[in-house]
C-alpha cells in the first residue's frame, strides 16, 4: 500500500477485461484489491487471458502510458511512467472508468479494463479472483485481430490450402469457445 493510501481504502474492484476487436468478444471478469498496482495487473492479465507474456505492453490511462520503464520516450511524446508506482485505486475511483492495456506491440492487442463495481473485501476469498469470462485467448504471435479472424476462418475449412499448416502451427487442435475458469483461478493462486 502506498503511503498516501489509507488502511480503509482496502476495497475489491471488479474489473471486466474485454480483448477489443474480437467478434465475438473475448473477455474475463476478475476481482482485485485496490492497492494491486499496475505490474501486478499486467500479470493478473496475462494469467486471466492466456497470454503467454513473451513481448512488451503498456497501460493507456487517459494521454499516460504506464509500463516497464525505459530510458527514452516511448512514442518520442509521452514518456513511460513506472508501472509499479501507481495503483488501481489512484487511476480508478468510481464505477464505469476505463483504460487500455495493449500487449505485443506488432499484433497490437488491446484490451478495455472497465471498473464495474466497487466490493467491500469479502472474508475467505482470496485475491485476484477470475469471477467468469468467454472464449479462448488467441494463440500468441497469429497477427493480432485480423489473423486470429483469419485462423479462425482457416481452421473451419479442413479443404483450405492452409488448413495442414495452420493446424501444425497452432499444435493440433485450438477451441476458440474454451474457457475454464477453474483452470485461471489454479494459475492466479500459483503465481499471484
Amino acid at each position: 500500500m502506498s503511503s498516501n493510501q489509507q488502511a480503509t481504502e482496502t476495497e475489491i474492484y471488479q474489473l471486466k477485461i474485454t480483448l477489443l476487436g474480437t467478434k465475438p468478444p473475448i473477455w474475463r471478469r476478475v476481482q482485485v484489491p485496490s492497492d494491486t498496482n499496475l505490474a501486478q495487473l499486467h500479470r493478473i492479465i496475462q494469467i486471466v487471458m492466456g497470454w503467454e507474456d513473451a513481448h512488451l505492453h503498456h497501460f493507456k490511462v487517459g494521454k499516460s502510458y504506464y509500463g516497464v520503464s525505459y530510458p527514452d520516450d516511448f512514442d518520442g511524446v509521452n514518456r513511460t511512467k513506472d508501472e509499479k508506482n501507481v495503483t488501481l485505486g489512484e487511476l480508478a475511483s468510481r464505477p464505469k472508468a476505463k483504460f487500455l492495456y495493449e500487449y505485443d506491440f506488432g499484433d497490437s492487442w488491446e484490451h478495455e479494463i472497465l471498473l464495474e463495481k466497487i466490493l467491500s473485501l469479502e472474508s475467505g476469498v482470496q485475491y485476484p479472483v477470475c469471477i467468469t469470462g468467454k472464449r479462448a485467448c488467441p494463440p500468441e504471435d497469429c497477427g493480432g485481430v485480423w489473423g486470429y479472424a483469419n485462423l479462425l476462418e482457416v481452421l473451419q475449412d479442413p479443404k483450405h490450402p492452409e488448413y495442414d499448416d495452420m493446424r501444425e502451427w497452432i499444435g493440433g487442435s485450438f477451441d476458440p469457445e474454451a474457457f475454464a475458469v477453474e483452470t485461471v483461478n489454479k494459475a492466479l493462486r500459483r503465481v499471484i
